[in-house]
C-alpha cells in the first residue's frame, strides 16, 4: 500500500495487528518453546481418549470394536426431563458422551481442574459399565486397593 506521501506501508495480514511504537508485530502468547495452550473442549476430549484407553487395555476382548464419541448435547430429548449426560448403543458398540450436560449440569464441591477430570473419568466408567452390563466399581478394582 502506498501512503500519500508516496513511501510503502507495510500491512499485517491480520485486521487489526499492526506495529505499534515501533516494538514489532505481537507473537504468540506462549513462546515457540512452549505448548500452546489448552482450552476446556480439549481437556474434556483427551480425558474421554485416556479414560477409554485405559479401559480398553483393562478388557481388551470386551472393548476392542467400541466406539467412543464426544457430542456437544443430546440431539433428542428422552422421555424424562433430566438430561442424558451420555448414551450407550449397544448394537452400534458405541458410547457416546455428552460435554456440556456434564461440564454444565454435574454439582461438584470443588471446581478445579482435579474435580472436572474425576467427574469426566467417572461418566466413562458409568457409560461402559452399562454398556458392558457391570457395576462401575468392577471394571477396575485394582486401581482403588490401595485406598
Amino acid at each position: 500500500m502506498t501512503s500519500p506521501g508516496g513511501a510503502d506501508q507495510s500491512r499485517s495480514a491480520r485486521p487489526g495487528w499492526r506495529d505499534r511504537h515501533g516494538r514489532g508485530i505481537r507473537g504468540p502468547v506462549t513462546g515457540p518453546h512452549l505448548p500452546l495452550l489448552r482450552n476446556r473442549v480439549d481437556m474434556f476430549d483427551m480425558t474421554v481418549a485416556s479414560t477409554a484407553e485405559y479401559l480398553k487395555d483393562l478388557w481388551p476382548d470386551e472393548l476392542a470394536d467400541v466406539a467412543f464419541e464426544v457430542a456437544a448435547m443430546p440431539s433428542e430429548l428422552g422421555e424424562t426431563p433430566a438430561v442424558d449426560r451420555w448414551r450407550v448403543e449397544l448394537k452400534n458398540r458405541r458410547v457416546i458422551l455428552y460435554r456440556l450436560p456434564i461440564e454444565r449440569l454435574s454439582r461438584l464441591h470443588s471446581y478445579d481442574e482435579m474435580h472436572k477430570r474425576m467427574m469426566v473419568e467417572s461418566c466413562v466408567f458409568r457409560a461402559v459399565a452399562e454398556l458392558l452390563g457391570k457395576d462401575p466399581w468392577d471394571l477396575a478394582p485394582d486401581r482403588f486397593r490401595h485406598l
